[in-house]
């Protein structure tokens, strides 16, 4: 049954989030910035003197990764391109995959589509 729900979640095609501002930094990382907004972090900026926005750098893999998302490419099609570059070195290559689209997805960075066509 755990197989199943891989094979599902890896259809899907995963899409960044526009609201999200990224860039590639001079260590060739993407690095995504976030603006805390809302009553709750404005009070924390001015009182705790909190930032006003966060700034995430990935790793060379979530780097890579992300520079796929494309609105196009499915999880699996993106695991697959990962797999020609890192080769080994990105094992156990579902479960990664898995995981990390689970967080980009928790954080909102992502929105994850159902790719219809294999539906």
């Amino acid at each position: 049954m755990g197989r199943r729900s891989e094979i599902n979640y890896l259809d899907y095609i995963p899409k960044r989030n526009d609201d999200y501002v990224w860039k590639i930094n001079e260590n060739d990382k993407v690095v995504v910035s976030v603006t805390w907004t809302g009553f709750y972090h404005r009070f924390a900026q001015k009182v705790f003197k909190k930032p006003e926005s966060s700034h995430i750098e990935l790793d060379e893999f979530g780097s890579f990764i992300w520079l796929q998302i494309d609105g196009k490419k499915t999880i699996f099609d993106i695991s697959q391109i990962a797999e020609e570059k890192f080769g080994e070195k990105i094992y156990p290559l579902i479960e990664r995959m898995i995981q990390f689209f689970e967080i980009l997805k928790e954080h909102k960075f992502v929105t994850l589509k159902e790719n219809h066509l294999h539906a």
